[in-house]
This record gives structure tokens, C-alpha cells and sequence, in this order.
């Protein structure tokens, strides 16, 4: 699948003393071919505000930083959306 562009449609973050924020985000993800998907991620924010560009999974520091996320998306009536199917592409396998 070709690299996709990325609308955050909602987001929480944890606040860190170093500046850095991990969020938890709902996103729609555009591949420019008129295929698009929905679904969550987790990313870090620079003291700056901006996103980190990692090639590889935002490395989370506990379970509790996913629970404390997650309860808050779903608090705010964001965190209960259900995305079948993504990155399940049974035609690849």
C-alpha cells in the first residue's frame, strides 16, 4: 500500500516533564489513490509541538500511559469507534 496522508481527527496526550507529549490519536489515513482508512495511533510530540517522524512504533513507557489515553479518548466519546479490517488485507497473504 502506497504511504499514506495523515488527518488527526482527535487526539489526547500525556504532559512529561521533558516537554515531550505521547498522543493517542484517531486518524484518517489518505493513500491518494482514492483509498482511504480510519484508525488509531500512537505518536509522540516534540517540546515544539510537532509530530516525531519515525519510521518504526512509538515506544510507550507503560501500560498506564495506554490505559490513561485510551479512558480519556473514550471519555470524550471518540474512543469507541471500531475500524475492521486495517492492515488486514487478506488479498496480500
Amino acid at each position: 500500500m502506497a504511504q499514506a496522508q495523515v488527518f488527526v481527527l482527535n487526539e489526547v496526550k500525556t504532559v512529561k516533564p521533558s516537554g515531550w507529549n505521547l498522543c493517542f490519536q484517531y486518524c484518517r489515513y489518505d493513500y491518494g489513490d482514492g483509498n482511504e482508512e480510519k484508525g488509531y495511533r500512537f505518536i509522540w510530540r516534540r517540546p515544539n509541538g510537532n509530530l516525531q517522524g519515525a519510521r518504526g512504533q512509538a515506544c510507550i513507557p507503560s501500560t498506564a500511559d495506554i490505559l490513561l489515553l485510551t479512558s480519556s479518548a473514550i471519555s470524550q466519546c471518540w474512543g469507541h469507534h471500531i475500524c475492521p479490517d486495517i492492515g488486514h488485507d487478506s488479498s496480500e497473504e
